[in-house]
């Protein structure tokens, strides 16, 4: 197996963070042809955690928390070739770990994805509200 290292990377450009995003199901879900978007959207973030292989970008957390009592983790992404290799779990632990053990962690499931999160030891959440972006 790949030895993957996990680092935080508050710097992480928007060109390689666009790259997994492709090379993972979240492409089509994110705004990957709009590079001053996800520019934005690193720099804002308050938790950025990286699975490198041999420097390679093959996953990404990026998660937005107060540090005390909720992180929203708004994009998990592994590259579709390193998937089921425990990568993604990792991710959600490092971005637990960085964010604290005192602020709940929460997303948003891709359809395709759903049955995944309870198998990284997340619990549904059946009351939640949302208004939609308007792009």
């Amino acid at each position: 197996m790949e030895h993957i290292v996990y680092a935080l990377e508050p710097k992480l450009s928007a060109q390689e963070f666009r790259d997994v995003l492709v090379s993972s199901t979240l492409g089509p879900r994110r705004p990957v042809d709009e590079p001053e978007r996800l520019e934005r959207m690193l720099r804002n973030a308050d938790v950025i955690v990286t699975a490198r292989d041999g420097g390679k970008l093959v996953g990404v957390s990026r998660a937005i928390t107060d540090f005390a009592f909720c992180t929203y983790l708004s994009d998990l992404a592994v590259d579709l070739a390193y998937q089921h290799k425990g990568i993604g779990k990792r991710l959600i632990a490092e971005t637990r770990t960085a964010a604290g053990d005192s602020a709940s962690l929460f997303l948003f499931a891709a359809p395709a994805a759903e049955g995944y999160y309870g198998k990284a030891g997340m619990s549904p959440m059946p009351h939640g509200w949302v208004i939609k972006r308007d792009r």
